[in-house]
């Protein structure tokens, strides 16, 4: 499938257009006609349970940043974007950023650290955060501010100038070839494991000292966490069972909770996932990007290295392991769970719809809505079988100028407690505030997932956006980005 086969979100003259569009792709998502406004607004109302009291249903995802120091502290444009984030008007922060809980832990080499001697820097952004949300909402009431805690592990990269250095759990047979890794490349062992855990415990306790409503223990996207719940093949304590491959979640959470007992904890979990994909380079055209393959093959199956995968067909989700994962965040008392998908390294169709890929990825193989039903009715399944828990909703940002009738109609719907905006923070976070308090619509600031924010850090370069944001437009960065997409 090529791009010019799908019908750009953009072209489309108002929400009737929208609507008809989704029924002539006989998709479910919901879609209110008229915005509502202020407290009558579904994105405004504030929702308390449990020791939770969040003031709307805006969330902020946590991204991945390229532009802290070397050693981990932020930098100017760290601190920006974490502006931008109070800006948004979000009364949910989950994590703002994915902070690394050490450097071999991290995935780029100018990641942000959540080390002891990042205290000074990490509070300064949840200061900067905070002061900005007063500016927009007028009040920091209802205010809930997270910090993500990873370990890259398959996917680490901490040092410039170097190679990945992988730390993996169990062999994986595309994954590995991938990466180039020999068939004897070290396993973590057990003792390394408990030392990660360990990490995560110095990180969480740090975090409340400074202030952070909750922490993250990140469960997506291929890193670390993640690659827990797919080591069926590993030996050992921490893999082969269910009971083995959470061992790592509920270590980390044990140790949290003695450490730091006032320290609510989330859960970020790639809830579905497929096989690994890859650009077809005999499809390719004039060296660009080809349509996505899924990497199938029958002396694959059953599939027994995914999580949210159908073994008998990989392609297929499966949210009986799923379903399981968030029982146990239940009975660990873990209220706090955000639904996302697959990985940006194997298959980032399913990840963050896009019509556009970065420069070293793929044509989607799929009209990209697809994959935001795919991630919004896994969400409304898991969402209705565990209503207690207070569920964030991802994949929304492709829905561009219908990003503010999609997401009041999922919240009045039932569908979601909140809607999390990644990449269009980084373009227009005010959009869904704006959009509920009755204001016109940007459309100039709308992301239209050229994804120069992928392609700018596989290039060593910040992520930002640089179509639509002047900070980055304007900057020598653009161009060092236009050059590298030349290369």
């Amino acid at each position: 499938m090529s791009t010019g086969a799908i019908l750009r979100l953009g072209s489309l003259k108002d929400v009737g257009q929208f609507q008809d569009h989704l029924r002539a792709l006989n998709l479910r998502i919901p879609c209110d006609s008229r915005i509502m406004t202020g407290a009558q607004s579904p994105l405004r109302w504030p929702l308390e349970r449990g020791p939770f009291k969040i003031g709307n249903r805006i969330a902020v995802q946590p991204m991945e940043g390229w532009d802290a120091t070397p050693d981990g502290a932020p930098s100017e444009n760290t601190v920006r974007r974490w502006q931008r984030f109070g800006r948004s008007g979000g009364k949910l922060i989950w994590g703002g950023e994915a902070a690394a809980v050490s450097h071999e832990g991290r995935a780029n080499p100018n990641q942000l650290l959540a080390a002891p001697r990042m205290q000074q820097g990490l509070a300064h952004l949840r200061t900067v955060l905070r002061d900005e949300h007063i500016l927009t909402t007028g009040s920091d009431d209802g205010l809930v501010i997270g910090l993500q805690l990873t370990h890259s592990g398959r996917y680490c990269r901490p040092n410039e100038h170097t190679r990945p250095e992988p730390h993996i759990l169990y062999h994986h047979p595309l994954l590995d070839r991938r990466l180039k890794l020999p068939p004897d490349y070290p396993l973590l062992t057990d003792g390394e494991i408990e030392s990660i855990i360990e990490d995560f415990h110095r990180a969480a306790y740090m975090a409340w000292q400074l202030g952070f409503d909750f922490v993250d223990i990140k469960h997506c996207h291929g890193y670390l966490g993640h690659e827990f719940l797919s080591a069926h093949t590993r030996k050992g304590r921490y893999g082969g069972t269910f009971e083995g491959r959470t061992r790592f979640l509920r270590e980390v959470v044990q140790g949290i909770r003695s450490l730091a007992p006032g320290l609510h904890i989330g859960v970020r979990l790639s809830a579905i996932d497929t096989v690994p994909f890859h650009c077809d380079p005999g499809q390719s055209v004039n060296g660009k990007s080809s349509t996505g393959v899924a990497e199938t093959h029958p002396d694959l199956i059953p599939y027994r290295w995914g999580f949210g995968v159908n073994p008998l067909d990989p392609t297929d989700t499966d949210l009986s392991e799923p379903q399981r994962f968030l029982s146990l965040l239940e009975e660990l008392g873990i209220q706090l769970v955000n639904i996302t998908a697959g990985s940006p390294y194997y298959n980032p169709h399913i990840q963050r719809p896009a019509l556009y890929p970065p420069s070293d990825g793929y044509l989607p193989p799929e009209d990209p809505l697809v994959g935001v039903a795919r991630q919004m009715e896994a969400t409304r399944q898991l969402k209705r079988q565990f209503p207690s828990l207070l569920v964030v909703g991802s994949a929304y940002t492709y829905l561009q100028d219908f990003l503010p009738h999609v997401a009041q109609a999922a919240v009045r719907e039932g569908w979601v407690d909140f809607v999390g905006l990644g990449r269009m923070v980084l373009s227009y976070p005010e959009s869904l505030w704006e959009a509920s308090a009755g204001t016109q619509i940007q459309r100039k600031l709308v992301c239209r997932t050229f994804s120069d924010c992928t392609t700018a850090p596989r290039n060593g370069l910040p992520s930002g956006c640089y179509p639509l944001d002047t900070y980055y437009k304007d900057s020598d960065l653009a161009e060092k980005l236009k050059d590298a997409k030349k290369r």
